[in-house]
Order: structure tokens, then sequence, then C-alpha cells
């Protein structure tokens, strides 16, 4: 059974939609595995724990009693067999990441911060249980994507904050079913699960496109350091890095308002957004200003593609160095208030480099670290 076979029926079993046949060969798995693995343990056993009280609570839940309110033994025996090779097998959920309190951190790779402080490494294309102290299931990674549940056991605001570092890309699916694809050297805390009649804040640094599920009593707010964009339902670009002159909001479908995120929200003051419109706000004077737009240009990123459009050379080499993760150094100043046009695609970087060589005459050099210097 391949890894991602395993997954899908542990997903099962969690949920209760489990058949006997697939029971019989999860249990096939479990014997195979533990023969292979006999040395196989938990980081501790607080991991140990939290996956024996989700799994248990599944049990209860799901499968145990009968129709006159008395256990199901046969059940029972046959989900407990299940639930000791599972826990010996919990390996797959609580060692494909590594959780730090106060370690540093590796800066090339994607983190989620949960609530108490403490800082877990997701690993590209992995598989993980997400849930919070007591046990309870809020979510799971699901390969190049983090998905949180609408769970009815979660009572409080309780925020997590995803990290995703330069020369890589993320999904985040929120309780509510909004979904947001972070670019890269991008964060966004959110809610584990909105609340009842509360507004949805989110909180973000970087860029993101985000297709925001519909609900007309719970405006969703998207909140930089010094703008807010207020939505109900719709699908916007919004870029907002703390190094760059504006934060931008391109506006693809539905509607949108923008207004200084120190003012209270006044449908009167605010800038509203239509489709094909991007809505600038200047950090400098606290102005907004909107334009018409090609919006494909500022989604082009979700594709792994770079599109310039009258840029200055200054912002090409943020976001190379963003894209790419590398380091750029230019020594050529009269450089970086010229404006390109140019489409990358998806090439690498020395690709990239090469063609402005040839087209515009930039030169450069790669040293042996992979830092790039432009002459």
């Amino acid at each position: 059974m391949q890894e991602q076979d395993f997954r899908k029926l542990l997903d099962k079993y969690l949920d209760g939609s489990i058949s006997e046949n697939e029971k019989k060969l999860l249990n096939k798995f479990e014997e195979k595995l533990i023969t292979e693995n006999k040395s196989l343990h938990f980081k501790s056993e607080i991991d140990k724990n939290r996956l024996k009280n989700v799994l248990w609570k599944s049990v209860m839940l799901n499968t145990v009693y009968g129709e006159r309110s008395h256990l199901n033994w046969r059940v029972v025996t046959s989900t407990a067999a299940i639930l000791v090779g599972l826990l010996m097998v919990g390996y797959f959920y609580f060692h494909n990441s590594s959780q730090f309190h106060n370690n540093a951190i590796p800066n090339n790779v994607i983190t989620l911060e949960l609530e108490d402080g403490s800082t877990k490494i997701l690993e590209e294309h992995g598989y993980v249980i997400l849930t919070d102290s007591e046990g309870s299931v809020l979510g799971k990674q699901e390969g190049n994507a983090l998905v949180y549940s609408n769970s009815e056991k979660v009572e409080k605001l309780v925020y997590n904050t995803l990290s995703v570092p330069f020369g890589k890309t993320f999904e985040l699916r929120l309780s509510d079913g909004t979904k947001a694809h972070l670019n890269a050297g991008s964060s966004l805390k959110y809610p584990v699960k909105f609340l009842k009649d509360q507004k949805r804040n989110v909180f973000i640094i970087g860029e993101a496109f985000l297709e925001v599920a519909k609900d007309s009593l719970r405006p969703f707010i998207v909140n930089t350091d010094k703008m807010s964009v207020r939505v109900l339902g719709t699908k916007f670009n919004i870029s907002a890095y703390p190094e760059d002159d504006t934060s931008d909001v391109v506006l693809v479908e539905g509607a949108v308002s923008l207004h200084e995120a120190q003012e209270n929200y006044d449908p009167q003051n605010a800038v509203i957004l239509e489709p094909g419109f991007k809505g600038s706000f200047n950090k400098k004077n606290s102005l907004i200003t909107t334009d018409s737009v090609i919006t494909s240009l500022y989604t082009s990123w979700m594709n792994g593609e770079l599109i310039f459009r009258n840029m200055s050379f200054g912002n090409i080499v943020k976001k190379l160095e963003r894209h790419y993760n590398v380091s750029i150094v230019n020594q050529n100043k009269e450089l970086a208030t010229k404006k390109f046009n140019a489409n990358f695609g998806n090439r690498s970087i020395e690709e990239v480099l090469q063609e402005l060589k040839v087209n515009y005459g930039i030169d450069f050099r790669i040293a042996n670290t992979g830092d790039i210097t432009i002459k």
C-alpha cells in the first residue's frame, strides 16, 4: 500500500465512513508496518495522547452505540484493534511535521504558528492531522494545502498564522470555505474557526489571492498594516509587502471596499472597487487610487509565472528575490527607477537574467553562493 492510500483510509476511519473491507486492509498494512519498523515511536507523550483522543472520540461518536444505547462490543473490539495499530503508526501524522517552541527555525520552510506560540513546520506535499490541545481535530494538511474544518467544539477565537518563505507558495482553506492562495514571502493570521454573528477578520503580510465564501451576515475583512479590505463574497488579489510603497487590491469578481486601517468602516468614505480594477493604497500619504487593469497580469503568479507591465526595475528585483528565493544586489543605480515590460513565464532565474541581458543589456554575475549582482 502506498502512503497516500494509507492516509485516505485513515481519513475514512476518522470520519466513520470506512467499510469493513477497508478496515481489513488498514489492519494488514498496520501489521506489515509494525513488522518492518519495530522501533517506531512517538516524539512525545503529548503526540501520543492527542492521537489517542482523536481516535477514541471518533469511535464513540461514529460506531459503538447500538439501537438500545448499549455498547456494541463487537464493534468496540474491532475498532480497538485498529486503535492500537494506529497509535503505533501515528508516526505518519506527527513525524511529518516538526514542532518548535524556542529553537531556531530554518527560514526556507513553511510554518504554522499555533495559539500557544509553538511553531509547526509543514513539509511540502506532506500530510498532517491538525488538533488542538485536547485532541479535537481542527483540520489537516493535504499536500500543498492546509484545510480547516468547521468544528463545533471551537467556541472562542483561536488564531493560527501560516507563513510561506521565499521561493514557495501554499494554499489555505478556512473553516468557512474561503480559499487563500499565499504567494512567496507571505503570512496570514486567521481564526481556526469563524464564530457566529462575528465579523471574519484575517491579517495579511505579503500577497494572496482570496476566494471568499459568501456570508451576508458576516463580512470578511482582510487587514494589512495600513489598509483594510471589506468583502461579503468575492475573488481578489491583495499585495501588501512591508517593503513596497503601496498596498494593492485587484478585483476579479464581486465587489470590495477599501479604507484606511485606523479608520472605522464608513461606506460613504470607503473606496468601492469593481471587477477589472486595481485599488492602490499609498503608504506615504494614505491616499487610495484606482485604475483599470488586466487582472490576469496580477494573478499569474499562482501558475508560477512572472509577468511585469510598466514596472520599475527596483520592484522587479524584489519580485525575483521572492519568487526564486535569491539575493540580488543592484549596483547599477540608474536602473532602479527605469520601467520595463516582460513576460518570463515559469523560467529559471538563470534564464530570466539571460533574457534581461539580451533584451535590455543588463549585465549580471552569479556567485558560487548563488547570490546575484547586477552590474
